[in-house]
């Protein structure tokens, strides 16, 4: 019965510190790096693949307001693969797919890969993309 009991307060202090809900793997950036009202972007931190200065991980854009204006592709949320080059402070995105309905849920509406080999962006401090190079890069 203890030991329920320590687990149980473990999870609920864990729920307690974070800075926003949780919807199955999915873990909001902190509030500094939500450039948006209407917006929240989440990291799942079970898709980070580090290898050496170079790191792929999935995030999502959830839309408190529906997007695409009166068009027959509009939606809700859009979930990336993300590239970040952890040492140059760069990212690219690979892929990113709309969904119908709130985090990534309900009908595919559009979306696909990008290749983009060559088309890395500099990180801007305070943005989503700093967020997600401080969540799995560090202090590098």
């Amino acid at each position: 019965m203890f030991i329920y009991w320590v687990s149980f307060c473990l999870t609920a202090t864990i729920l307690l510190h974070m800075d926003g809900p949780v919807f199955a793997e999915w873990v909001a950036l902190h509030d500094q790096y939500q450039s948006h009202p209407l917006q929240t972007a989440y990291i799942d931190p079970a898709t980070v693949h580090r290898e050496g200065n170079m790191v792929e991980v999935s995030t999502l854009i959830d839309w408190k307001a529906m997007q695409g204006g009166r068009t027959p592709t509009r939606f809700y949320s859009t979930q990336l693969t993300k590239q970040l080059n952890c040492k140059e402070g760069r990212f690219r995105t690979l892929s990113a797919t709309d969904f119908y309905g709130h985090m990534g849920t309900g009908e595919i509406i559009g979306g696909g890969s990008y290749p983009s080999e060559g088309h890395w962006v500099a990180i801007e401090p305070g943005t989503i993309n700093d967020g997600l190079r401080q969540a799995i890069c560090g202090k590098e």
